[in-house]
């Protein structure tokens, strides 16, 4: 059976699983903001990058928004640990806890309203609204029939490019791991690099080795060099193709950086909002930006900044801190959504971990991924993995 939609300008109607969708004419409002906490052990077993950082099992946070009308939309955040960005696992959950009375009864598809409530609610913090954000355009999408992923634009091509990181570990191994991430696909490698700089540029030379025609590989320090060591690797490697990507703490360290060398150079830390990628953009400090959801703040504040991105000419990897199913479908809605050109990568999430918390989610295929046509994200969390709601705000 084949149940057609006629768009009304203005007008909401209920989704359901069953054959009837009818327009209510009524806005869905906010009726309660629920949480559940789920760890996602990796298997590769642990995930190392600069500063001795490592995490073996990530703290994620699943987000459900439930309207008076019942249906209901789920977003996720999962924060790289505490030492990473200015986020942590707790911290989403009593932020949520926090924000969640200011948004009940509000119009969950009106996401301008609902970002400016979050914000004057509670000031920063904006990886803990961002799962919020992200169960609003899956209640978007559910509420008019349409994916995500349409609403953001519509899709570019019919799958786009994935990266693989490679986790910090001694040079041959990082060079060892080329290989079986190839046969997986993947033609774009992130070498998480970042430490003693004489092991950094032996792991640089080691993985720029085994690099094939039509692959890029970029060098990723997440700001862990200084400015005198981060000056010294891109020295010595000078003579091979590779990408640096935030060699140093600062945005201002990067920029000295990036004037020494002639390497494609990608921001990432020091780059979380609109005034950062102007300036950035003005400074010809990179050529490359990674645009992270939760960083900015959702998917409404991440759209903004691609769109920006794409006015500016500015290539982007569209991606997350890290997540499981759920962010990997936001993921793939935006990136997907992204003139394939400007998309210099992404990633998929789901397939680093042990654990599924969602049916629907997209897959990835050769190195590659698609995003759903489904309503909303087209995800389906798995009850029986969440488990019991660790908040419930109504």
């Amino acid at each position: 059976m084949v149940c057609m939609i006629t768009y009304k300008p203005n007008m909401r109607y209920d989704y359901s699983p069953i054959h009837t969708r009818k327009y209510t004419g009524k806005p869905m409002k906010i009726a309660r903001i629920s949480a559940y906490q789920v760890d996602l052990p990796l298997k590769e077993g642990s995930y190392k990058w600069s500063g001795g950082k490592s995490v073996d099992v990530f703290d994620s946070t699943v987000v459900e928004v439930e309207t008076d009308t019942g249906l209901i939309g789920y977003g996720e955040v999962c924060p790289l640990g505490p030492f990473y960005l200015p986020a942590y696992g707790p911290g989403v959950r009593a932020g949520i806890q926090e924000l969640a009375p200011h948004l009940i009864g509000m119009n969950a598809t009106d996401l301008g309203p609902l970002n400016r409530m979050m914000d004057a609610a509670l000031k920063e913090h904006a990886y803990v609204k961002s799962g919020i954000d992200m169960a609003c355009w899956d209640l978007l999408g559910k509420s008019t029939g349409r994916s995500v992923c349409d609403l953001m634009g519509g899709k570019y091509s019919e799958d786009f490019v994935l990266y693989r990181a490679i986790s910090q570990q001694a040079p041959e191994a990082m060079a060892a791991n080329v290989a079986g991430y190839r046969a997986e696909g993947y033609r774009r490698f992130q070498l998480k690099v970042g430490g003693d700089p004489d092991v950094d540029i032996e792991r640089i030379k080691q993985v720029a080795a085994e690099m094939q025609s039509g692959e890029k590989l970029v060098a990723d320090a997440n700001t862990g060099w200084l400015m005198h060591e981060a000056a010294r690797v891109v020295r010595a490697v000078r003579d091979l193709d590779v990408y640096i990507e935030q060699p140093c703490l600062s945005y201002e360290e990067c920029l000295s950086i990036r004037k020494r060398t002639d390497h494609p150079f990608v921001m990432d830390e020091s780059i979380h909002g609109m005034p950062e990628l102007l300036r950035a953009s003005h400074d010809q400090a990179m050529d490359v930006v990674n645009i992270k959801i939760s960083k900015f703040g959702g998917l409404t504040k991440a759209k903004l900044a691609r769109d920006l991105c794409i006015s500016l000419g500015v290539a982007m990897t569209l991606e997350d801190s890290w997540g499981g199913d759920i962010i990997t479908a936001a993921i793939a809605s935006i990136a997907h959504s992204t003139p394939t050109d400007l998309l210099f990568s992404s990633t998929d999430f789901n397939s680093y971990g042990t654990v599924s918390i969602a049916e629907g989610a997209p897959q990835r295929d050769n190195g590659r991924l698609a995003a759903s046509d489904a309503p909303g994200l087209g995800v389906q969390p798995r009850m029986q993995i969440l488990g019991d709601k660790v908040l419930e705000v109504s």
